[in-house]
């Protein structure tokens, strides 16, 4: 029985959890510029991790999460939603 548990997790949950997780990054991603931050340390942050997976990431990782680039990729997609919040950030917040 748990051997099928297990099989039955990792068989059916991948595909659905890495959209999961694609989702989760669209949504950190405005987060963050609703929060001040710029979208682009985002990009820049997966580019520094995709460089150290280049140096001997464990495939277990790179298995249950999107790649590098296509998370990178994604980021770059989402950017003019996430400027636009940004600009919306910084133009309703309240003078000090």
């Amino acid at each position: 029985m748990g051997a099928l548990g297990a099989g039955a997790k990792y068989g059916t949950t991948l595909p659905f959890s890495r959209k999961q997780e694609s989702e989760a990054d669209h949504i950190g991603l405005l987060y963050m510029a609703r929060a001040g931050y710029d979208p682009q340390e985002a990009v820049a942050f997966w580019q520094r991790m995709n460089e150290q997976a280049g140096k001997g990431s464990p495939s277990e990782f790179l298995s249950d999460h999107p790649s590098h680039d296509t998370r990178i990729a994604d980021l770059r997609g989402w950017m003019p939603e996430a400027q636009k919040e940004l600009a919306q950030h910084h133009h309703h917040a309240p003078a000090a």
